[in-house]
């Protein structure tokens, strides 16, 4: 989950919503990737989720970073929440899990190099207090009650009105995990074209990355199960956005679809202040009933875009969502898929060419298909397998026409960040399959053996 923006100019006027996005326009030579994962942590001997505070818990997993590791703590009032070091974020989920927020890099190579670095200071730090993570889209066997929440003011207004609305997004916030990769725009057309192509391709993405065949102990028919819980979560901020691939859509238009999400918060002087439901376009006529009288900033704009959820989102840059988290190849994976799909403009048009003519209902067929049956989904005609290559080979071209060495100069381009997914296209099976043929047969239907096996 996003850190709160403070300050900001106060908004004066409607058109400097559209403007805020519209200034995250870059040149491409400045184009950048932001990749964040999230991964459940637990007790080793137990495995149990971690508790928030405890000689096994979150805090001390945060505490051990900061001291061993020189990262910087983030506190609301007196309670740790994260961590900052050189541009990266550590950051609580809801139900404990813990999240890296990867600093704005140039190459592919320099993503999995802060992944990989990474992983390796939390396992030094969670072996010394007898604790492990784990990568998948759903905590396998954990209950409602075994997940404790994060002390976040954020987390105790959102928890409340997810019980309001929808049937799943408490679910959402203790017992899932993603991977996503924050992109780049050089212009309002090339932030159209982006968008278009994350929302029509995320349920490819979903498909690829399906790591949640298990919950509550049991297999639960879908791939991804992480994803049929976004389909049921709070219908006003989530889904494919369909007004996206309106002939009209822009800045603007985007705008004014997050000026109808119902807001859930202010954040001042530190304290989250509660606007659950309430509306943002009360709080540009100074009528928010939280703040009666008092203009929003930017700062309260920025925050509010954090709290819509669709499958690709837009803020200063485009945060493509639809993966579940997995092991370590492929928090290398998401970020070169997505890269070599939208970086380089011939792979773009390819990529838009492959979607422009599908239809709502087809995009959404394919979201849904993709949640339950992963490369083996078919919809109107549509093989998710052939669609899956026909777009790695698209993301192939792309990273090879970027040509970002590295290892000194050894490796000529990105495109070995591709293999998994590739390995996956070629035998049909992602890691939901595997899960699932390893429950059925050396498992012997014992879940936990899922701790020992796949565990960082």
């Amino acid at each position: 989950m996003s850190i709160p923006q403070s300050g900001g100019d106060r908004i004066e006027c409607h058109a400097q919503l559209a403007e805020y996005l519209a200034s995250g326009c870059k040149p491409k030579e400045a184009w950048r990737i932001g990749t964040e994962h999230e991964k459940f942590g637990y007790c080793r001997d137990t495995l149990k989720p971690l508790p928030y505070a405890g000689t096994r818990s979150v805090k001390a997993v945060l505490e051990g970073l900061r001291d061993r590791f020189d990262w910087v703590p983030l506190s609301e009032g007196e309670t740790l929440i994260g961590l900052k070091k050189d541009g990266a974020n550590i950051s609580l989920e809801p139900g404990g899990a813990l999240e890296l927020s990867g600093a704005p890099l140039q190459t592919i190579h320099q993503t999995c190099d802060e992944v990989n670095e990474h992983l390796r200071q939390v396992r030094d730090v969670a072996d010394r207090i007898g604790v492990k993570f784990i990568g998948l889209g759903a905590a396998p066997l954990w209950m409602h009650g075994d997940m404790p929440l994060m002390p976040k003011g954020r987390y105790r207004l959102m928890d409340g009105y997810m019980q309001r609305v929808g049937t799943m997004g408490t679910t959402m916030m203790r017992r899932t995990c993603t991977v996503q990769v924050n992109l780049d725009f050089g212009s309002e057309a090339d932030f159209v074209q982006k968008l278009r192509v994350a929302l029509a391709l995320q349920p490819v993405a979903t498909a690829l990355f399906a790591n949640s065949p298990f919950f509550e102990g049991a297999l639960t028919g879908h791939k991804s199960w992480r994803s049929r819980v976004w389909r049921d979560l709070d219908p006003a901020r989530t889904g494919l956005l369909p007004f996206v691939f309106k002939d009209d859509f822009g800045f603007q238009a985007y705008a004014e679809y997050a000026l109808d999400v119902p807001m859930y918060f202010v954040y001042r002087n530190g304290v989250y202040v509660d606007a659950l439901g309430q509306s943002f376009r009360d709080f540009l006529k100074e009528e928010l009933p939280a703040l009666p009288g008092e203009r929003p900033t930017l700062g309260d704009w920025a925050d509010h875009l954090t709290t819509l959820f669709p499958e690709a989102r837009a803020k200063t840059f485009i945060e493509m969502r639809g993966a579940d988290g997995g092991p370590w190849r492929r928090l290398c994976a998401l970020p070169a898929f997505w890269v070599g799909l939208t970086y380089d403009q011939g792979a773009l048009d390819a990529a838009y060419d492959l979607v422009k003519d599908w239809d709502a209902g087809t995009r959404q067929a394919l979201r849904v298909a993709a949640s339950v049956d992963g490369l083996q989904a078919r919809v109107n005609g549509i093989s998710m397998r052939d669609l899956a290559r026909e777009a790695l080979e698209i993301a192939q071209a792309g990273l090879i026409a970027r040509a970002c060495p590295g290892a000194d100069g050894l490796i000529p381009d990105e495109t070995h960040f591709l293999n998994a997914l590739t390995e996956s296209v070629e035998s049909g099976q992602v890691p939901a399959d595997e899960l699932i043929a390893r429950y059925h047969a050396d498992w012997g239907g014992d879940l936990t053996r899922i701790y020992s096996d796949y565990s960082y």
